[in-house]
This record gives structure tokens, sequence and C-alpha cells, in this order.
């Protein structure tokens, strides 16, 4: 596995950098392995995918998961206020970094992956392929 290490900055989309990083890359098939900082705007797509988080408020990042396949995200992500209320969600554009996001993704090397339509889930789902099997 390849590693990734960059500090975004304040003002920058924290999804579009993650896809970004990947594709200048060449990052195929990714995951997140530690995300740390803050945001002063927040976008969240909540479960089924029916509504949105939105907020302009300081909020700090207390986890960031998921995967990058062929640049693009499905990441997940939780988010703590002043008061310690925390809310999660699906990571969407309009997360906006505050003062830092100190990121790190592991790029698996020996795995193709690609999203196919699975009618069970109704969603595009990720495949794994480790090459060379």
């Amino acid at each position: 596995m390849k590693e990734l290490a960059v500090r975004l900055k304040k003002g920058e989309d924290l999804k579009w950098s993650i896809e970004a990083l990947c594709k200048e890359n060449k990052a195929d098939t990714a995951v997140v392995l530690s995300g740390v900082g803050c945001l002063y705007k927040a976008r969240i797509r909540m479960a089924k995918a029916e509504s949105f988080f939105e907020a302009d408020h300081d909020f700090e990042i207390v986890s960031l998961t998921g995967t990058v396949s062929k640049g693009k995200a499905h990441i997940h992500i939780s988010l703590s206020d002043s008061k310690g209320r925390v809310v999660g969600g699906h990571l969407s554009e309009g997360c906006l970094i505050n003062t830092t996001c100190e990121l790190v993704l592991g790029v698996l090397e020996e795995y193709k992956s690609q999203r196919v339509f699975d009618e069970k889930t109704g969603y595009d789902e990720i495949i794994f392929e480790k090459e060379g099997r």
C-alpha cells in the first residue's frame, strides 16, 4: 500500500480535495486512513439520501472513513460542535476546511475497483478485484 498525506487549508472543499488528490496521483482505489481537522461549513447527506444537514458553524472532524474508486469518493464523516453534539452522515461537496485538515489516504495498488448497480440495494456498489487473480 502506498500512502498519500496532505494538509488541506482554509476554504478547501474536503470531498473535492480527496477526489482530486486521488486523480492527481492516479490512485484507482484508495481508503481514508485518517482525517483530523475542522470545518467552518458542513454539508452532509443523511441516511436514505433524502435530506442534508447543512450549517455554517465551526465543527471538529471526529471521524472520517471511506473509499475512493476511480476518483469518486464514498466517505462518511462525523462532526462535533462547540457543545460536543455530534452529527454524521455521507460527506458531500460543501464541507469547507477551517484552519486545517490533516489527511492520510492509503492507495490499494494491488486492487482495481469499480461501481456496479446492485438491484437489491438500488445503489452503485463497489467491487474490489485483486490484480493477478
